[in-house]
């Protein structure tokens, strides 16, 4: 009788890493429709002030008070949190003026050209080069279709994908003195002292209407805490190669939701820049 060594038993295929993607991408999202569903209610800016000041709320109370205490951050992890902090801020700010404007998926897809850039920046390669093409060529096809109507929205968006790529940047230094929820936490204590104005440029209306301040913790729980922790389970388990092309399902997910949510059909225009921009996202090396 011969015996099957543990090596030679046939290794079954694991999608944890895809389905937590999904997962993190379906916190995301609808953290973003119930926020976009409010607009009507408050201004964009200050929506987006409640998802930072959420964030801070859940990731401070998860962190707690040993890990943010003042003998454990240096003058420089300080400075790297404070600018991790205010990026992520005005990404968020920026996104929700944008997507007030434009569709959300299209939002989304263009809003790639920041981390697509910095990957492109500080990983010189073939392969890098002609994933910023595609996504410039995404950008500026889904850009052009928009232009006319809503200049102010292409704006919005490209000062989020700047902010996206400071983001990146900024989080990479936080990382390597804080790692995990505590960076978070310090990162988004700043971000919400610093994006106080924005906050305050609706008061009247959240004044009005005390429930969009728990609305806000929704939101920040999901689209920043709960997402942001499962993208950094899922890039404990894989490759930076395979989870750039678990990013490119992101525009898709978001597409779905403004579909769904808010019936916004993208044309067939959207459907050639967003295939370019997500072949770009898959082809990003870093």
């Amino acid at each position: 009788m011969t015996r099957i060594s543990p090596h030679d038993t046939p290794r079954i295929p694991t999608y944890e890493p895809e389905i937590l993607f999904l997962l993190s991408a379906v916190a995301l999202n609808s953290g973003n429709a119930i926020a976009k569903a409010q607009f009507d209610t408050a201004n964009p800016a200050s929506l987006a002030w409640l998802r930072m000041f959420g964030a801070m709320v859940v990731a401070t109370a998860i962190a707690g008070p040993r890990k943010l205490r003042a003998k454990s951050w240096t003058r420089e992890s300080l400075r790297a949190a404070a600018v991790f902090g205010l990026s992520t801020g005005l990404t968020s700010t920026f996104f929700y003026l944008a997507i007030d404007r434009l569709p959300l998926g299209k939002g989304v897809a263009i809003e790639f050209i920041g981390p697509i850039t910095v990957a492109a920046v500080l990983t010189r390669s073939r392969r890098n080069a002609i994933a910023l093409v595609c996504a410039i060529a995404g950008v500026a096809i889904l850009s052009r279709v928009e232009i006319g109507d809503e200049p102010l929205g292409v704006l919005f968006i490209l000062l989020a994908a700047a902010s996206w790529a400071v983001h990146i940047v900024s989080g990479a230094k936080v990382a390597r003195g804080h790692s995990g929820i505590d960076g978070l936490a310090m990162a988004f204590i700043f971000g919400t002292i610093f994006t106080i104005p924005f906050g305050l440029s609706d008061a009247d209306a959240v004044a009005s209407h005390l429930w969009l301040i728990p609305l806000g913790l929704a939101v920040g729980t999901l689209s920043s805490v709960t997402s942001y922790g499962i993208d950094q389970r899922i890039l404990r388990k894989v490759t930076v190669r395979h989870y750039s092309v678990l990013l490119a399902m992101l525009p898709i997910v978001s597409s779905l939701f403004g579909y769904v949510v808010f019936d916004q059909t993208p044309t067939g225009w959207d459907l050639v820049g967003g295939i370019f921009i997500i072949a770009g996202i898959a082809l990003q090396e870093r």
